[in-house]
């Protein structure tokens, strides 16, 4: 019903005006009695058989939805309805703001892909709390923390380190995101020596608490074999949890768009199909080249049952989808998960 039915509708509108819309749509029908089952006994696949252990956390099964959808923790206890093993918050920065100037979300039908530089928006720390504090332990929660655009260089750390001690409390595990290409100058957080110094001071924080939380950091799928080379030093030399492969990209080569369309989008980050391929290598290449000696969630391009398992035969312990979500609609989740059973 969604591809044929909804999603015509929902792309003849601004996309992000779309998203609201939607949010707003979810939220409220879920509150008529007996919809919420509904939706579980149309999307969710209950069996033993997907979880799966990672980074200490039990995961009921191995489908996330990324980080930039539910940026504000406004909507995770309805979307847990759709048969997600867990749902990743935020990114969440310490003070609230706007984000990149509007137009800033494009879809590529053509490409099956998004294009976005939003920016961080988001409504900060406090807002994303008290959402927080309504979660019905339906399923795992992830943290996906960053700086504010106006934090100069040298104060980067005191942001991450802020988000970090004051969620705690309320998810289940942390991603410093230090690989958004939307975020202005982000030059520094890409320098090794200032991810170690990162790391730590998050890992020393995360030390301070009786219940630690696993720490994962997301990468970019632009990444040449040097820099991932440094990555998988960087994961062992500070015992990091885990890497999130991929982030989106920049690279806009190969694409159904025409130059005259893409020109006019402008610059920011590339997400969908168009990116899947880049995000799967760069997951075999961390399994192979670590020996598999740390977890992967691999996220980029998974619109279909056979994408993630693409990713998970090539190293990663669990995916996320996002614009494949957008793209396929809830049902996408089960047709992954009823694949996994079959194998």
């Amino acid at each position: 019903m969604y591809k044929h039915f909804l999603r015509p509708i929902f792309f003849l509108f601004d996309p992000e005006k779309i998203h609201h819309f939607t949010f707003s749509l979810i939220k409220s029908t879920s509150k008529i009695p007996g919809v919420s089952f509904l939706f579980r006994s149309l999307y969710s696949v209950e069996d033993k058989r997907l979880e799966r252990t990672v980074f200490g956390l039990t995961f009921k099964n191995p489908v996330g939805l990324a980080a930039g959808f539910d940026k504000n923790a406004v909507l995770y206890n309805e979307l847990a309805n759709f048969g997600f093993g867990f749902i990743e918050i935020g990114t969440v920065t310490p003070k609230g703001q706007v984000g990149n100037p509007k137009k800033r979300l494009f879809r590529l039908k053509d490409d099956q892909g998004i294009i976005n530089r939003m920016g961080f928006n988001n409504e900060g720390l406090e807002a994303v709390i008290e959402q927080l504090k309504g979660n019905k332990k339906k399923l795992i929660i992830g943290g996906n923390i960053g700086k504010n655009t106006a934090t100069k260089p040298e104060d980067y750390t005191n942001d991450y380190l802020e988000c970090f001690n004051a969620l705690h409390p309320y998810v289940d595990y942390f991603v410093l995101n230090v690989s958004c290409p939307n975020v202005g100058s982000h030059a520094k957080l890409n320098d090794k020596d200032y991810l170690e110094e990162l790391i730590g001071t998050v890992q020393k924080a995360n030390n301070t608490f009786e219940n630690q939380k696993p720490i994962l950091l997301k990468i970019a799928p632009d990444l040449n074999d040097g820099q991932l080379d440094e990555i998988v030093e960087l994961v062992n030399d500070t015992n990091l949890d885990g890497v999130i492969a991929s982030n989106t990209s920049t690279d806009r080569s190969h694409l159904k768009a025409s130059e005259d369309i893409l020109e006019s989008i402008g610059n920011g980050g590339l997400s969908g199909q168009p990116i899947k391929n880049k995000s799967t290598r760069v997951i075999k290449y961390l399994s192979d080249k670590s020996g598999k000696s740390f977890p992967i969630i691999g996220v980029g391009g998974i619109h279909s049952a056979k994408d993630a398992i693409e990713k998970i035969d090539a190293g990663a312990d669990l995916v996320q989808v996002y614009t494949g979500f957008i793209y396929e609609g809830p049902g996408l989740i089960k047709q992954i998960n009823k694949a996994l059973l079959k194998r």
